[in-house]
């Protein structure tokens, strides 16, 4: 079965499965989009054509991605005047993947999305649980969220471990993280050896 909509000012011809690039909707990615301007429906040697479109005919599909199309340039100017314009444009674009084209007027189960309004709960778990673990290094001087993600990322999450540090740890660390001098120069060894005892 296939289906002709239309969608932004312009026609396309879709099945299911298909994935088509429009330009964009009121949806993000994974969202469930609706197309009910169906002009045309064609099943096996039969075709319905709307007028203008088909009755209870719906298309839909699911925001694969939110994308840019290429970059337009348009240049103005005036002759014999200092008058130059420079214009560029890219449209927003939206890629979606066609899940169920519909003729008796029904909407689609949604059993699908809610699968997948699940997964990010299980996934955020362990994020919550190691970022717990570890010790707010942004107390110590000159160090904010950014440099705190690298650390962690170092393996460096507590103020004993940056206490223990020996010279040469320090060193790579350094070297890994471009932070030349910053260990000494902040004094972080010190003030981590004194957080640790109080905590």
């Amino acid at each position: 079965m296939f289906a002709v909509i239309k969608t932004g000012g312009k026609q396309y011809k879709v099945a299911e499965g298909d994935t088509i690039v429009i330009e964009r909707l009121a949806a993000a990615a994974g969202e469930t989009v609706t197309f009910d301007s169906v002009l045309m429906v064609g099943a096996g040697a039969g075709v319905t054509v709307g007028a203008p479109t088909v009755a209870g005919a719906t298309v839909t599909g699911e925001v694969a991605a939110e994308v840019r199309g290429p970059k337009l340039i348009t240049r103005k100017k005036r002759q014999r005047q200092t008058y130059r314009r420079t214009i560029g444009h890219r449209q927003d674009l939206m890629e979606v993947t066609i899940t169920s084209i519909n003729t008796d007027g029904k909407a689609p189960a949604k059993k699908a999305a809610a699968k997948k309004e699940d997964a990010p709960k299980a996934e955020a778990a362990p994020k919550e649980e190691a970022a717990a673990g570890g010790d707010n290094l942004k107390k110590l001087t000159g160090i904010g969220p950014a440099l705190e993600k690298k650390l962690n990322a170092a393996g460096i999450t507590t103020f004993a471990q940056i206490a223990a540090l020996s010279a040469d740890d320090i060193a790579k660390l350094e070297e890994e993280l471009s932070l030349a001098g910053r260990f000494a120069k902040d004094g972080w060894v010190e003030q981590a050896a004194e957080l640790a005892k109080e905590a």
